[in-house]
């Protein structure tokens, strides 16, 4: 029998975790990869922009569900170490009763965005009912993902989401499938938005499957009326961040849509396809950490939480360095050969996506370690003035200026650039970090990538590849050279023995060298 403290327990959990998550990664990123020029070739430019749309803007009804389901993971997170069972069931039975609480809240947004929308997109007559029925579908999606994802919440809270390895790729896989079969059978919008809930009720189903068998202590309890009150406190705020993180990460398609067009959605949602992967991936692989670093945050071990998010940061600077170098080089040929040069946005908002989506990630990171303590007011008010900056400007300068997709990157840049200082100050706060050394460990890595990046500008406008086998090559050679660049020249000493020591007890974790 290995022997492992509630370190190296906490290491293997998390490197399970983040395998689990990467194996889910891959998953999506080849469904994407497959599904999206054939919904681009089913729907249409206008089909597809307009399906984008829909996405975002049933995000934000999200928000109006109270997110029952996000709070319960955090709370179960902060609680990992309680051996009180019986409030780990009322937690659960406080988020099924404000799932319901919040139900005539959701519905009627729901229904209102779903008869507008045709109008705010320019829909023509034939495609009215199409988006309205695909919508409410969207919608309904919402209202049983409230209650469905209670299962899947308290498995990743327990910090035992790697459980599901393997699984929820093959429902990845099961839901593209879905989503192929609705374009190839001609049911559009509404087919699109079928495979979506048909896929949500497989998943919850699988995860209910899954906690059932490795969270013994998984149950409903009826919860007192303080506790619902508490819990319900607690989703009113996840709730106003579910929004702002809408805004913050989504708003910039809407506000496109409605500006512009569906067509040039369609162009900008192609042309980020990969960095929004990026976002993706680094957000499963945290969140895959997160649990683990809740549990840390929750026992007062503050000096150790300092250590993980620093790990956190170096990692996750790392991983965004080497990505928005490959993509500044071969974006323009992965999107030519992929759905064509016509989507292909240009060089300038090439660069301008790579930054937008880097500065979502670390704000995000900072964003999910404040989640863990349980006090989301300060976040989610900042964030809130942030999300209204960044539309406005982004608004201002597509509408007013006729800046188009760069401007619309240029708004979002400024309005939330504020967060990635005000959010490091509030983690500094809980964890004994002062901001200014903060600022002073992020100079170094700044100007690595600033270099990198105008390195890779230069690169990417006199290479191109035009086939698959050279894409690939070239794009693993290109890792291989940056990436001990960056490791060496952006990371101080320190940093580098943290992650260092880090893949090294990982790789124990796998029976790979000794580990510790």
């Amino acid at each position: 029998m290995s022997k492992k403290g509630p370190s190296g327990e906490l290491t293997r959990r998390a490197s399970l975790n983040a395998l689990a998550a990467m194996i889910e990664y891959i998953a999506r990123l080849v469904v994407g990869f497959v599904i999206n020029p054939i919904l681009v070739a089913g729907l249409g430019s206008f089909g597809y922009g307009v399906w984008q749309v829909l996405g975002r803007l049933v995000g934000y009804v999200s928000a109006a569900g109270g997110r029952p389901s996000q709070a319960l993971k955090w709370s179960i997170a902060n609680r990992q170490t309680s051996t009180d069972i019986a409030e780990k069931r009322r937690q659960v039975g406080s988020s099924l009763i404000v799932a319901a609480f919040f139900l005539p809240i959701l519905v009627p947004i729901g229904l209102v965005i779903a008869w507008f929308v045709p109008a705010w997109l320019d829909a023509t007559a034939d495609m009215v009912w199409p988006i309205r029925v695909a919508t409410a579908l969207l919608v309904v999606n919402l209202v049983l993902v409230n209650f469905l994802a209670v299962p899947r919440s308290v498995l990743e809270g327990e910090n035992l989401g790697y459980k599901r390895m393997g699984l929820s790729a093959l429902l990845v896989f099961v839901g593209g499938g879905l989503v192929i079969l609705a374009v190839k059978t001609d049911s559009g919008l509404p087919g699109v938005a079928l495979a979506t809930l048909a896929t949500t009720i497989l998943t919850a189903a699988t995860y209910f499957y899954i906690v059932k068998a490795y969270v013994p202590w998984f149950g409903i309890r009826l919860p007192s009326r303080a506790e619902v009150i508490g819990f319900l406190n607690l989703s009113w705020w996840f709730l106003g961040w579910r929004l702002v993180m809408q805004i913050l990460r989504s708003s910039d398609v809407v506000v496109l849509g409605i500006a512009e067009s569906p067509e040039l959605v369609s162009v900008y949602a192609l042309s980020r396809y990969v960095p929004e992967t990026l976002v993706t991936f680094v957000g499963m692989v945290i969140m895959g950490v997160a649990p683990g670093l809740g549990g840390i945050i929750g026992s007062g071990n503050m000096e150790k939480g300092a250590s993980v998010r620093a790990e956190m940061m170096s990692f996750t600077w790392v991983l965004v360095t080497l990505a928005g170098v490959g993509i500044l080089v071969w974006n323009r040929s992965f999107v030519g050969l992929w759905v064509g040069d016509e989507f292909y946005a240009g060089e300038l908002t090439n660069l301008l996506i790579v930054i937008l989506v880097a500065q979502f990630v670390f704000i995000r990171n900072d964003a999910y370690i404040i989640d863990l303590t349980l006090d989301l007011r300060k976040k989610v008010l900042f964030g809130a003035f942030a999300a209204v900056l960044a539309v406005a400007l982004a608004t201002g300068f597509v509408v007013f200026l006729d800046a188009g997709i760069v401007g619309l990157c240029a708004g979002f840049i400024i309005g939330r650039g504020f967060l990635s200082i005000l959010y490091p100050a509030i983690v500094g706060k809980t964890l004994g970090i002062d901001l200014s050394d903060q600022l002073r460990q992020a100079v170094r890595p700044a100007i690595v990538s600033a270099a990198l990046f105008a390195a890779a500008l230069s690169a990417g406008r006199r290479f191109e590849v035009d086939g698959w086998l050279p894409l690939i090559g070239v794009s693993i050679i290109t890792v291989l050279l940056v990436g001990p660049v960056a490791f060496f020249t952006g990371l101080a000493r320190e940093r580098r023995t943290l992650l260092t020591q880090r893949m090294v007890r990982v790789a124990g974790t796998f029976g790979i060298g000794r580990g510790t």
